[in-house]
């Protein structure tokens, strides 16, 4: 059939159905002329006329019968099987594979995920932590956790946590030998502690202070690759490390280590939720998405 005269047929339907071209129109979003012309090319194209119209009223004829007879149950099957396809569609069933590091894990992604799977048994989850670039879609997942900086693209990126800040610390038994650092440019009389990040490549130490910025590339003499080795090279006087505060803090908190450098550590924005573009997000990804917006806002609210 051609697809145009089945839209005609559906056109016709509704007319009769609102018992007039201008409510037609109106439910169709389109004006009454265009919907006129339809039923007047259809019943064209089949020789027939299908309504009879007068001042006062609008109703099909033999052949119209006829027809609607034949389009009624078929429109509304059709709108039957389309109502269903939509609510399968809200439904969140299927699989929902998640990466991201450890520390997103540990501070923002858990919660949130093993949370939305308790709550919906069909959904089949899979989390991935690993402290390494992941092409999400050479490796078919749904979505990663990251820094939007690190991001390629063609990802669509959404923030669903909370600001994060950087500190440099070190152990008071260090500290006690030297004199703290009081801009980045005195790091390079310190010993400090380099991270191998999953790259291979040694994170840089970045800074920020009244709109100035400025980024270190440390001389390091002890390079670990993993969160609690580095806060534990720190506590064991080793030199100063460059981590994210949370990491720190309970260090931070009990005087294992001291912060330096504060006022050139400013906060910058967290992680990321990130997709293909070329990719529809799924009912899954998207209630995963909101439950960790949703524990970003409570966190903001504490």
């Amino acid at each position: 059939m051609d697809p145009r005269k089945f839209s005609d047929l559906v056109i016709f339907h509704r007319v009769v159905a609102e018992r007039g071209f201008t409510a037609a129109a109106r439910s169709l979003g389109v004006t009454q002329s265009a919907v006129s012309q339809t039923v007047k090319r259809l019943e064209g194209d089949l020789g027939t006329r299908l309504l009879s119209r007068s001042t006062r009223s609008l109703n099909p004829t033999a052949a119209g019968e006829r027809l609607l007879d034949t389009l009624t149950p078929v429109i509304a099957e059709i709108d039957a099987e389309i109502e269903d396809l939509e609510q399968l569609r809200e439904q969140p069933g299927g699989r929902l594979r998640v990466t991201c590091g450890k520390h997103a894990a540990d501070t923002l992604v858990w919660p949130a995920f093993s949370r939305l799977i308790a709550a919906h048994s069909e959904i089949e989850g899979e989390l991935s932590v690993e402290n390494r670039y992941v092409d999400i879609v050479a490796e078919r997942f749904d979505v990663g956790i990251r820094m939007r900086d690190d991001l390629e693209m063609d990802m669509i990126a959404v923030p669903v946590g909370p600001p994060l800040r950087a500190v440099v610390v070190g152990a008071p038994r260090y500290l006690d030998t030297c004199d703290p650092p009081r801009a980045p440019r005195d790091l390079s009389a310190h010993r400090c502690i380099g991270f191998r990040n999953a790259g291979g490549t040694l994170s840089p130490w970045s800074f920020e202070k009244d709109g100035h910025a400025e980024t270190v590339k440390v001389s390091p003499s002890v390079i670990v690759n993993d969160g609690d080795a580095l806060i534990g090279a720190a506590c064991a006087g080793m030199g100063l490390a460059y981590m994210l505060e949370d990491l720190a803090a309970p260090f931070l908190k009990d005087g294992q280590v001291v912060e330096v450098l504060e006022d050139w550590c400013p906060p910058f924005p967290g992680y990321h939720a990130f997709y293909s573009s070329r990719r529809h997000p799924t009912r899954a990804f998207t209630l995963f998405v909101d439950a960790l917006r949703q524990d970003a806002r409570e966190r903001d609210d504490e």
